[in-house]
Formats: C-alpha cells, structure tokens, sequence
C-alpha cells in the first residue's frame, strides 16, 4: 500500500465551518468525514470505530474526546488553543496541535495598526470625511492623545509579544513586559506582575493567551494602575480582560481609551463597548489575510499528514509534547 493509500485510510473529523483550503487538502489527502458541530451526541457509531484525527476552529471538548475511542491528534487551527482541553486530551495520550509563526507578523501588524487606530482615532477620522462632515464641518478636531513619549507594556511575550516589541522599538518606544516567567535573552524591562507593569506604563497591549490563569486579569485594578491617560490594546483573548470593568473605566475616566480586536463572547459585543466614543473595535481579524490563513491552514493539515505517516507532530502544543505514537 502507497502512502497516499494509507493516508486515505485515516478518517479525519471536520466539525462546523473550516478553512475552505484545509477542506479540500483535506479531502484530497484523507477520508474526511464532516459533522455540523463538536458534539459529542452527534457522533455516530462509524465516527467512534473510525475516527483518528480532528481538524477543528472550534473547541474539543473532553467529552467529545470520550467519543471517538481511536482519536490520536487535534490539529487546532490557530495559535490560541484555549478551547481544547488540553489536560484530558493528554491524559488520554492524545496528541494536540496549533499553528504559531506562520501568524505571527500579521497578528503584530493589526496589534500596531489598531493601537494607532485608538490614539489618533483614524477610523472616525475616516468617517468624517467619508460622511461630508469634512465639507460641511470643516477639519477633523485634534486628536487628544498621540503615541508621542508614550511608554508601552505587553502582556504576553510570546513570539507575538516580541513582534509587537520590534515594531514599537522602531516608533522609538520603551517596551516592558509581564510574563510567569522572565524570558531569558530580552533586554526590555520585565515586571514579575500585571499590576506592576501597569504602573509602570501608559499603555498596555495584551497579547495573553486564554485559560484559567489569564481570566479577567485585566480588571479594575489594572485598568486603574495604568492611568488617566492610559490606553489598552487586546490582540489575545477577549476571557482576559473583565469587560465590564473596562466599560466602566472608559466611561468614567480611569483610562482613556481601548482597542479591541477580541472579545469574551464573541460575536456578541457588551453594549457599553460599542457604544463608547473612546473605543476602537475590530471582529477579530488579528490574522485574518488571506496569505496568512492559507499558511495556517496548511500548517494545520501538515500536522495531520506528519503525524500519520511520520508519526510525530509538527508543532505540538507543550502541554502534549510527550504525547507518543500509539502504533
């Protein structure tokens, strides 16, 4: 038997919307097999004898883990892997992965691009002109904050974080960070706590994945160390961040403005943050370019052919990196 007949062999589970470019590299090189969610009560007895990999956007939960007996991998597509669970996919020896690096820049680019977005307040600057205003009105007022002397903090520095850094290193800024750990090599100054960091600066970026230890660690008391004049950017997971207190912030004056490309429950955005003047939002369009989505949807489809007939994971996530081949 070929290689390309073995790979035909294996049943990889496609749940909801995907990647149209995973789809078909996926139907072309596996038996795919598509379900409208992942739910394990959808999960017919053909899935649970044949099933031995996931190709997924959305979380796997530990239940829908139990209902496929012969699952060995998760190709999680994207860098963010929160809504897998990971503990239980490693107990059952099952492999999980994501796709870091290849989005990397793009993340960046958009945490810049919005960050300039918030302060000069470019895209109601747009609307102005857009709307006749610029006609009927007369000049665009004054931008009340610019990104002059601003010092900056990352919450996160990750491969993320430090393209973050490098790109505001070039704006002539000063970078700290937080991490749990100091990252060994970097010369930016490292607080051992948000709150910490957030005293120290008057912006603060976070790019910080989700997960238990990061939920709602942006809340009121960060928000009120950083400052009147505080500006706040979040690039990683909408769970980070206590909305209700940063809605709260902005309207009262404890920071002075947002930008979010994130959200905890996504599409759905909290009223308060739509309605503030001083925000700038996005629908999480971090690395949502065609060039890039395309490298991610490769590199998740990588893992899979990797990991059936190479048996080892390209880019496995660490809480599974000792997961080891069944066979």
């Amino acid at each position: 038997m070929t290689r390309a007949d073995q790979l035909q062999a294996v049943a990889i589970l496609v749940p909801a919307d995907f990647s149209d470019h995973a789809v078909r590299r996926i139907d072309r090189t596996f038996k795919q097999v598509r379900i409208e969610r992942a739910d394990p009560a959808l999960v017919t007895e053909e899935m649970r004898r044949t099933v031995r990999g996931i190709a997924s956007f959305a979380g796997i939960s530990a239940a829908m883990m139990d209902a496929l007996p012969n699952l060995e991998l998760i190709a999680s597509f994207g860098v963010g892997y929160d809504s897998v669970d990971v503990a239980h996919a490693a107990a059952k020896n099952i492999m999980v992965t994501n796709t870091p690096d290849v989005l990397t820049e793009e993340v960046a680019d958009t945490a810049i691009g919005l960050l300039i977005n918030t302060i000069r307040d470019l895209p109601r600057a747009e609307n102005w002109l857009r709307d006749g205003s610029w006609v009927r009105k007369g000049n665009y007022p004054l931008s009340r904050l610019t990104l002059r002397a601003r010092r900056v903090g990352i919450f996160g520095m990750g491969r993320i974080g430090r393209a973050i850094a490098r790109r505001l290193e070039a704006f002539g800024l000063p970078v700290a960070y937080h991490n749990r750990l100091r990252v060994e090599g970097l010369s930016y100054q490292y607080h051992p706590t948000l709150k910490g960091l957030a005293e120290a600066v008057d912006t603060l970026i976070s790019v910080a994945p989700g997960g238990a230890s990061t939920q709602k660690a942006v809340n009121a008391e960060i928000l009120s160390a950083l400052g009147a004049n505080g500006v706040f950017v979040n690039i990683g997971r909408g769970s980070t961040v206590d909305e209700a207190a940063l809605a709260a912030a902005l309207a009262d004056g404890t920071i002075a403005a947002a930008g979010l490309d994130v959200f905890a429950d996504e599409p759905n955005v909290p009223k308060a943050l739509l309605d503030a003047p001083n925000t700038s939002l996005l629908p999480h369009v971090g690395s949502a370019s065609e060039h890039t989505r395309r490298a991610m949807a490769d590199l998740c489809v990588d893992n899979l052919v990797s990991w059936f007939t190479e048996r080892r994971a390209l880019t496995p996530v660490p809480e599974t990196a000792h997961v080891k081949d069944r066979g």
